[in-house]
């Protein structure tokens, strides 16, 4: 009776972990659909509420390992090279980046920004609050957030196409403490187009590829555990 016991124990301790790893695989896996936004976050459409100014001190998350030297490791001379010239004010912001987040890279950061960049316009043009709100800082949101609310109002709908992200570059760099700023100018074409309720464009053109240049700022408290970087200054500029 005892041995029957036991291979009957046996065989239900081996079921259940059957069971266990079955559900691990299932629940435990990556589907690709998880909310990373700065890490290198895909997608598309139009915006435009008031500016604020890029000098303010999420997304984007700061960078992981990508496999590369870590920059602290990079010569000096080296690390930022295509980003900042060395002995500069951004170039040393940069560094005390990297000695707080030794994974950071600039180049990966930019990746980043562009994907959260075309993130946001196109939740912004549709509306999507809940998106923005993940990924902008409190002032902005409110911003963006009366203008959604206006072209509700108003019956209007934004049409926006991104044709391409010519260029992303770091303009400028701020640390405050452990809080990093980092502002970075998009060069961008855009198609554009707002309509009214009765479906007449009122602004833009639905046919017109627009040359848009915008100045985004994105900060971070560095070493927390959030990886993501918010959108906290917006303003257009040549």
């Amino acid at each position: 009776m005892q041995d029957s016991f036991d291979i009957t124990t046996l065989i239900f301790i081996v079921l259940a972990i059957f069971v266990i790893w079955r559900l691990r695989s299932v629940l435990g896996q990556k589907t690709g659909g998880e909310q990373n936004p700065f890490d290198s976050l895909p997608r598309r459409d139009a915006f435009r509420p008031g500016n604020v100014s890029a000098e303010q001190d999420n997304v984007v998350p700061l960078p992981g390992m990508n496999g590369g030297p870590a920059a602290a490791e990079v010569p000096a001379a080296e690390r930022w090279k295509g980003i900042a010239e060395p002995g500069t004010a951004m170039a040393r912001n940069l560094d005390e980046i990297a000695r707080l987040e030794p994974s950071f890279d600039a180049n990966v950061f930019l990746e980043g920004a562009k994907a959260a960049y075309e993130m946001i316009v196109t939740a912004f043009a549709q509306g999507d609050r809940r998106t923005l709100k993940d990924l902008l800082s409190k002032d902005v949101y409110d911003g963006f957030e009366r203008a959604i609310t206006e072209r509700e109002r108003r019956g209007e709908k934004v049409e926006t196409t991104f044709v391409s992200i010519d260029k992303a570059e770091i303009a400028g760099t701020e640390m405050s403490g452990k809080t990093a700023q980092i502002v970075v100018r998009f060069l961008s074409k855009l198609i554009t187009a707002t309509r009214d309720a009765s479906g007449a464009v009122v602004d833009g053109s639905p046919d017109t590829v627009a040359d848009v240049t915008d100045v985004w700022t994105f900060a971070r408290s560095l070493g927390s555990r959030d990886p993501n970087w918010q959108l906290v200054a917006t303003e257009s500029g040549q």
